[in-house]
């Protein structure tokens, strides 16, 4: 009989011997003896975009763009108002009373003061280049304190360069509480010194060459000393300070 020989598995010296996984001390072990593996949990990571806001960087463009365009047109209006200056040298027109006549003033039945006025003004253009439009709806008044006596309408006019011009003015009016008003006039005459307020409103427009300009307003105050209120008689203008400016 031939003997049966038995093989037997080659070993590997060389190959690593099996390890058996690591267990923490304390760790949970199955029914079997078996050491429990635990899953650690899946953290989810935020993705940030970093592209800049196009809404946000337009409009910061629109605000820069509309500055400067703003700007711009400062820029411009300065210079443009700057040159008009130099080449025409503008000037205020001035205005002088003249002579005031008093044709009326008395107490009516309705004890209100009717009061009317002749009033002559001179009108002085100064300007070489610059002519001066007076449109309808001028007015000048009469004032006594914070009473107004009486007024009346500025003529429609055009005034040339370097011009005067003469206006003759009738300015009527009735006021409330005449008899309160008479009194204290009168009271005021005794002294010789009578104090009245001539304001005037003029709504004009100016002539550049031959440019003709928006309308303004020339609004004025004469502050006089007279010496009497009596009708019919030649009225002395003791002093007179007059104040003009535009009015946008």
């Amino acid at each position: 009989m031939t003997e049966q020989q038995k093989i037997h598995p080659v070993v590997d010296v060389e190959a690593p011997a099996p390890t058996a996984p690591l267990v923490p001390p304390g760790s949970a072990t199955s029914e079997k003896g078996s050491p429990v593996q635990h899953r650690l949990p899946q953290r989810t990571i935020p993705v940030i975009h970093t592209r800049p806001p196009k809404k946000r960087s337009c409009c910061c463009r629109c605000i820069c763009w509309t500055i400067s365009l703003i700007v711009l047109l400062l820029i411009i209006l300065g210079a443009t108002v700057g040159i008009l200056y130099l080449a025409f040298r503008p000037k205020l027109p001035k205005y002088s009373i003249d002579s005031l006549r008093i044709s009326d003033l008395r107490l009516n039945f309705d004890m209100t003061l009717y009061a009317n006025f002749d009033v002559q003004i001179t009108a002085n253009n100064p300007n070489k280049k610059i002519g001066i439009y007076y449109e309808q709806g001028g007015q000048l008044s009469v004032w006594y304190t914070h009473s107004k006596l009486c007024q009346g309408s500025l003529p429609k006019f055009y005034q040339g360069h370097q011009n005067i011009t003469k206006l003759d003015l009738v300015l009527t009016g009735q006021t409330e509480a005449g008899s309160t008003l008479m009194s204290a006039l009168q009271e005021q005459q005794q002294t010789g010194q009578i104090p009245l307020d001539l304001k005037v409103d003029a709504p004009v427009a100016i002539k550049l060459g031959k440019l003709k300009l928006r309308k303004v307003r020339i609004l004025g105050d004469c502050n006089l000393v007279v010496d009497s209120l009596s009708a019919n008689n030649i009225i002395s203008i003791k002093a007179s300070n007059c104040k003009f400016r535009l009015k946008l």
